[in-house]
């Protein structure tokens, strides 16, 4: 990982400030809304004790009972619906209907109270409607031989009366009232038949003073219209239960005690509320300062989640069944917290029972939003949002900028170093070698390293012509005296000696001649006159001489060219390319071709000499033009290793540039060297 990426995720480290007052503010909410919790439980539980004065408005009835969840409700209404037939002037959703299978499907029905007053509605699924006949009257007891729906009305050992209705034709109906006294209609209920596709609808009002204290419905169904054995009525029904509605007096309590942003619930033992007051303040659903998508995203992620605001709300079909309302009315206190997915409401609700005689007869349900928390807290936390946001991208392109700053200023010390190393002239001199940081005692340690390395180099360069020009003169006495001893008697293992020994001196002033070739080489090239020739022609001729030198190897030259005219020295590039036939040969066998080549690549002629034999070690191919490295044995076991050194000198002394590769089954060295320009 280079050194940007490092000092990136470095940045990321910033990060930690965000979260810590992230921690900060969403504890700072926790106890204010811990605060706002308990001063609701405070609140609820006076209210709760207060209600406990009013045991007679609790319907009284175990919560084990069987009956529990089937009573009938009456559903508050704020204004009093047309007698039409009609739902859509009911003051209250469609999910409060309640539910009763029918024969030909479901059966829909809701009984709302308003002004002294029940309204009853009903959808009923029939295929086949079947009417009153005029003039037939309801049976004193049993289902009616045309389609009816019943409510009946009772008060256990007081009331037993069911009221029928039944239309002739849709439009208004006048109910039949059937009891122990008999049956008649009712003027003073009102109600409407509505044909519907698929079935029909009934909406009445009635006195809510000819109501008991429980409420069934039976809905009959009359599959045929004739008075005959074939005749046949099926009912669906539910039976009488105890009729639940919002209790006056409670309401008057519950409104003298309602506070601004506050709701107040009581519920029975049921669960059914006998009386509710207060609303909730509305929160906007989103707030105005988070306006970009993905940060709206990012503060959904970190707000504290609940429940759903909307879960809060009464429940449309009277009755709560909350966790916190049912443990509350298991006699214990509780709280619950909700939230919307769009983080704009939030509610706090504690639920307190009210006991009497040690047995609880009901709850107490205390509801507040929570504004004020969540403004602040929203306030903080979009302020630490926006100012990580600013501080995390200023740290991080800071960061980025050192690190690219930094990081260029290493490169270029590396390619300084290497540079440095790759000429034949080691510089000392480094970029940044006067910078007061670790990257400039790195350049100074690299520069030190490079003086000296360059001093050692200079040695050995030079270590060949000193030890010929010093050997040279001892070397001239040994064989002057070996000369003057052969002139001198001697026996045969003498002689044979002085032999070896004048043999040995040969040898030895051979090798000092090819130690100071190199340094001849350099002083040609410093002091010859460059001239004009035709490279071709000068490899023509010399492939010829080859031909002749080497007889146990084939030459061949490979040129397009006619002619290539260029500066310099036609000797010193014929001493070139004969060091480079001499490796060549070296390294291939009998009968190898050794193929010269020379072809023109825009300013530059490459000359190039290709032999068969072992690929070159990947390690030496970058020192094989050194001088005296050797990758080769004499007669002798030595081999100084001069040649390339001597060939590199040319090549470079004439503006070019020698290389190796390993080629298929061989290796080719070439070399390139400068056009004369027209």
């Amino acid at each position: 990982m280079n050194l940007k990426r490092q000092l990136l995720l470095v940045s990321l480290l910033t990060l930690v400030l965000p979260w810590a007052g992230y921690k900060f503010i969403r504890e700072t909410e926790s106890a204010l809304r811990t605060g706002q919790q308990q001063m609701l439980a405070s609140t609820a539980r006076y209210i709760g004790d207060s209600l406990a004065s009013y045991p007679e408005e609790f319907p009284h009835g175990p919560r084990g009972d069987e009956t529990v969840g089937d009573q009938m409700y009456g559903h508050p209404l704020n204004g009093r619906p047309e007698i039409d037939g009609y739902f859509d002037d009911w003051s209250i959703e469609r999910s409060s209907l309640r539910t009763l299978r029918g024969t030909d499907g479901p059966v829909h029905f809701a009984v709302g109270v308003v002004d002294e007053a029940a309204y009853l509605y009903a959808e009923i699924r029939d295929d086949n409607v079947v009417f009153a006949r005029p003039g037939s009257r309801v049976p004193d007891s049993g289902p009616t031989f045309f389609d009816a729906v019943s409510l009946v009305n009772t008060s256990p050992l007081y009331l037993n009366e069911t009221i029928v209705f039944s239309a002739e034709a849709p439009g208004t109906v006048i109910a039949v009232v059937r009891n122990d006294y008999g049956i008649k209609p009712d003027p003073s209920i009102i109600a409407a038949w509505r044909d519907v596709p698929g079935g029909y609808q009934i909406e009445a009002r009635i006195p809510a003073s000819r109501l008991g204290t429980h409420l069934g419905i039976i809905v009959y169904n009359t599959i045929s219209e004739l008075q005959s054995p074939a005749r046949s009525t099926t009912f669906s029904s539910r039976k009488p239960a105890a009729f639940v509605t919002v209790s006056p007096d409670l309401s008057r309590v519950t409104d003298g005690l309602a506070q601004p942003g506050m709701r107040l619930t009581v519920v029975d033992t049921s669960g059914w509320r006998i009386a509710a007051s207060g609303n909730l303040s509305k929160v906007a659903a989103e707030d105005t300062s988070i306006r970009s998508i993905w940060l709206r995203v990012l503060y959904n992620a970190l707000v504290e989640t609940g429940d759903a605001a909307e879960l809060a709300e009464p429940d449309p079909s009277g009755r709560e069944q909350r966790d916190y309302v049912s443990q509350a009315l298991s006699g214990e206190e509780s709280a619950g917290w909700f939230r919307s997915a769009e983080g704009g409401r939030a509610v706090v609700a504690v639920a307190q029972p009210i006991v009497v005689a040690g047995e609880p007869i009901g709850a107490f349900v205390l509801q507040q939003g929570t504004d004020a928390i969540l403004s602040l807290r929203n306030q903080g936390l979009v302020r630490l949002m926006n100012v990580t946001l600013i501080a995390t991208l200023l740290v991080a392109a800071t960061l980025l900028g050192y690190a690219t700053w930094l990081s260029r200023r290493i490169r270029r010390l590396s390619v300084a170093a290497e540079d440095a190393l790759d000429s034949d002239k080691l510089r000392s001199s480094l970029p940044s070698a006067l910078s007061g940081d670790e990257v400039g005692d790195l350049s100074r340690s690299f520069s030190h390293v490079l003086r000296q390395l360059a001093d050692y180099n200079d040695y050995l360069r030079t270590l060949a012509s000193k030890l010929s020009h010093e050997l040279r003169t001892p070397l001239a006495i040994v064989t002057s005296s070996l000369e003057n001893l052969e002139h001198e008697p001697l026996n045969e293992a003498s002689a044979d000696y002085a032999a070896r020994a004048r043999s040995g001196a040969d040898r030895l002033r051979r090798i000092l001649t090819a130690m100071s070739e190199a340094s001849r080489v350099e002083e040609l090239m410093a002091h010859a006159e460059p001239e004009s020739f035709d490279l071709c022609a000068v490899l023509n001729s010399t492939v010829v001489a080859y031909r002749d030198v080497y007889p146990l190897r084939t030459f061949e030259f490979d040129s397009d060219l006619e002619s290539a005219a260029m500066q310099g020295s036609p000797e010193l590039i014929i001493q070139m390319l004969d060091k480079l036939v001499d490796n060549a040969v070296g390294f291939s066998g009998e009968n190898d071709t050794i193929v010269i080549g020379l072809e023109k690549k825009r300013v530059t002629f490459l000359l190039s000499v290709t032999n068969p034999g072992s690929p070159l070690p990947e390690r030496m191919r970058h020192q094989m033009f050194d001088s005296m490295v050797s990758m080769r044995q004499s007669e002798d076991g030595k081999h100084l290793g001069l040649g390339l050194y001597v060939s590199k000198l040319i090549a470079e002394g004439h503006g070019g540039k020698i290389d190796a590769e390993n080629t298929d089954g061989g290796v080719t060295f070439r070399v390139s060297l400068p056009v004369t320009p027209d």
